[in-house]
């Protein structure tokens, strides 16, 4: 028969109280805290409009999302909802989309984890804002850029991370446009970078980023390491992003049917599947609007009143295989946005009453991307480098250029990156082998922390010409951040002449060159 316990006496109750008392406060703290849940990478907003926008955190542990937002920073009049569960299948990260939200208003909002056992068991607050849409004309403004953590480029803590992030927080924009290549995951970090000059690069450096990226948990390690910058995770708190996704967010310059037998980095060769995992970690960790289930739609329209309606794009998804570019008709082998993309860019644009419409692409029109840069030979982005009438991916880019002619649509016009530095075109009929469009700008900015490089060629089949263009000296690539490789791009929109002005900006916030446009 197993033995009664035997009655704890005050006497050694109150000695047992005693020798804990004894015990350092800190170990108590400690402990309280391992039993509440964590909230890791801080609070994002993000794909705001005048639909709502989605509130988005990531947790230590299965936790339960809670929301409160309001419109005064004291909470006075906050509302308080209990969002989803963040689970290990989600990387513990969840989101909420907020809707029926008050127009032209800052929207402050706060974000906690529950114990999903105990509710009661909470983890810290962390709070954040943005702004919402007004539905009358307001001046707004954005930045705009791409390419975080490439080239070995990585968090240096010795410059105070990523500070173009804090230099863009400043300037206290409405929204960000990340053009694509949110992680770079076919490029590992060491702890130090050698440049030319012989200065030390430092890196601060994890497991996930030791190696190139194969599996779900490495996709997510890449986007976990971003958010180890304070920089990024203040921009987050304060400026909602509208991402966009590029090649290194998978593998440089992929497409599903692309294979890496002769890359020995890589065991998994198969990059459709790679892409899978890809744009599930991508899914995870940008606050967008769609849910995780089902194909990802990624092109979208966001409204911000009277001045802007902006139109995101997906140049990954859908594209066919890179190669020569030279088809003369258009075919199945020619997509790159694909025909259900481009048939709904056109209503969308057409269905604007929007003074400026911006489309949003992760790749640039007239600049020539080859495949394999070192013998230049296929094509990664539309041109392909003949200054000829539209063949291969120029015959949708034509159509849809034709369609805003002939629709009348004004006021259009690009932002993009992908190139790695900062250019202004112009694109004019007059200088072209295709003349069926309306004029428009072309604005590309970045890197935000990542190698310098260009000029890339242009192609003469839109007549694109350079306004504006800030790239390495002669013989430099992979120029540095240290040697002035960052940028981003600052547009702002004056709500009472609608007059937009579109800057491009170095890492410290400089202007480096300014163009106004006067609406049509």
């Amino acid at each position: 028969m197993a033995k009664r316990p035997r009655p704890i006496s005050r006497r050694r109750a109150l000695q047992g109280a005693g020798a804990l008392a004894a015990l350092p406060s800190r170990v108590f703290a400690r402990t309280a805290a391992a039993a509440r849940p964590r909230l890791m990478q801080g609070v994002q907003s993000g794909d705001v409009g005048g639909d709502g926008a989605t509130l988005w955190s990531r947790a230590d542990r299965p936790a339960r999302m809670i929301v409160e937002y309001a419109t005064t920073e004291g909470f006075t009049d906050a509302r308080r909802i209990e969002g989803p569960l963040a689970l290990e299948p989600t990387g513990f990260t969840s989101r909420l989309r907020l809707a029926d939200l008050p127009p032209g208003q800052t929207i402050f909002y706060r974000i906690a984890y529950a114990d999903p056992a105990v509710t009661s068991v909470t983890s810290d607050w962390l709070q954040g804002r943005f702004r919402t849409p007004a539905r009358v004309p307001a001046d707004l403004s954005f930045v705009w850029s791409a390419d975080t953590v490439g080239q070995g480029w990585g968090i240096n803590p010795d410059i105070g991370g990523m500070t173009i992030y804090e230099t863009m927080r400043s300037l206290a924009p409405d929204f960000f446009v990340h053009c694509g290549d949110t992680i770079y995951a076919d490029d590992p970090l060491f702890s130090e970078k050698r440049l030319p000059d012989g200065r030390i690069w430092k890196n601060l450096t994890t497991e996930a980023k030791s190696k190139v990226a194969e599996t779900l948990a490495d996709f997510r390690g890449n986007h976990l390491y971003n958010f180890l910058d304070a920089n990024l995770r203040r921009f987050n708190a304060e400026v909602p992003m509208i991402a966009l996704w590029d090649d290194h967010d998978v593998v440089d310059n992929w497409y599903r049917e692309k294979r890496l037998d002769t890359d020995p980095r890589y065991r998994e060769k198969d990059v459709g599947l790679l892409a899978r995992y890809a744009e599930r970690a991508f899914r995870e960790f940008m606050p967008l609007s769609d849910g995780l289930d089902g194909p990802m739609r990624l092109y979208r329209k966001f409204s911000f009143g009277p001045p802007l309606d902006l139109f995101r794009l997906d140049m990954r998804s859908f594209r066919a295989p890179n190669g020569p570019n030279r088809q003369e008709v258009a075919r199945k082998d020619t997509a790159f946005l694909g025909l259900e993309q481009v048939d709904w860019l056109k209503q969308a644009l057409k269905s604007s009453t929007a003074t400026w419409k911006i489309i949003a692409a992760d790749m640039p029109l007239g600049l020539v991307v080859y495949d394999d840069w070192r013998r230049k030979s296929g094509f990664e982005a539309v041109a392909n480098a003949d200054d000829g009438p539209p063949r291969g991916r120029e015959l949708e880019i034509a159509g849809l250029l034709s369609f805003i002619k002939r629709e009348n649509i004004s006021n259009v016009h690009w932002i993009t990156a992908d190139v790695h530095y900062p250019a202004t075109h112009r694109y004019d009929p007059a200088r072209a082998a295709f003349q069926d469009f309306t004029p428009f700008y072309e604005f590309v900015s970045g890197p935000l922390c990542a190698g310098g490089f260009g000029p890339n060629a242009l192609d003469g089949t839109f007549g694109p010409e350079v306004v504006f263009q800030k790239v390495p000296p002669p013989g430099r690539f992979d120029l540095s951040p240290l040697e002035g490789s960052c940028h981003f791009g600052h547009v702002r929109i004056d709500g009472k002449s609608g007059v937009m002005t579109v800057s491009h900006r170095d890492a410290g916030g400089n202007v480096i060159h300014s163009l106004e446009l006067v609406p049509k």
